[in-house]
C-alpha cells in the first residue's frame, strides 16, 4: 500500500449530482429539509448552465443543471447521478501542487475559478482508479 501524502482535506464539501431539471430538484430536496444557499450560471462548451447549492445542517449537495445539449448524457443513465465527491481544503494553489507532485492523474492545467458563492471558489478534479472524480475545492 502506498504512502499517505502530505495533504489536509477538512471534509467532504460537497457531493455533485446532476439534474435535467433544476427547478424539481430543488423542490424535492427542500422537501428533504435542504435549503438553497448558493446559485450560479456557470458556462458549459460555450452554453450556459446552473448550478444550486442545497444544504442541510453540515451537508451539502450540489445540483446542477447543464446546457440544452448535454442533458442527453444524463437522461440516458440507468443507475444514478452522482458525478464527484468534493473535499474542502484550505489552500487550493498548494492542493494542486502537492497532488501534482505526487504523480495523481489531475484532469485540470490548474485551479479553476468559479464564481459560486461570495467570493467565488477555485476547485481541481483527479480520477481515481476506477474512473470516479474526486474534486478538491477552496471557498473563497
Amino acid at each position: 500500500m502506498a504512502n499517505s501524502i502530505n495533504l489536509t482535506i477538512n471534509a467532504i464539501q460537497h457531493i455533485g449530482v446532476p439534474v435535467t431539471n433544476i427547478v424539481a430538484s430543488q423542490q424535492f430536496y427542500s422537501q428533504l429539509g435542504f435549503t438553497n444557499v448558493m446559485e450560479a450560471p456557470f458556462i458549459d462548451n460555450g452554453d450556459t448552465g446552473t448550478c444550486v447549492m442545497m444544504q442541510f445542517n453540515s451537508m451539502v449537495i450540489e445540483l446542477y443543471q447543464l446546457p440544452p445539449a448535454a442533458l442527453a448524457e444524463i437522461r440516458s443513465r440507468s443507475n444514478g447521478h452522482i458525478d464527484h465527491v468534493a473535499f474542502d481544503v484550505n489552500d487550493i494553489d498548494e492542493a494542486f501542487k502537492t497532488i501534482s507532485q505526487a504523480g495523481f492523474n489531475v484532469l485540470e492545467p490548474a485551479p479553476v475559478f468559479l464564481h459560486f458563492w461570495k467570493n467565488g471558489c477555485k476547485y481541481f478534479n483527479i480520477t481515481g482508479p476506477d474512473g470516479e472524480r474526486l474534486e478538491f475545492n477552496q471557498i473563497l
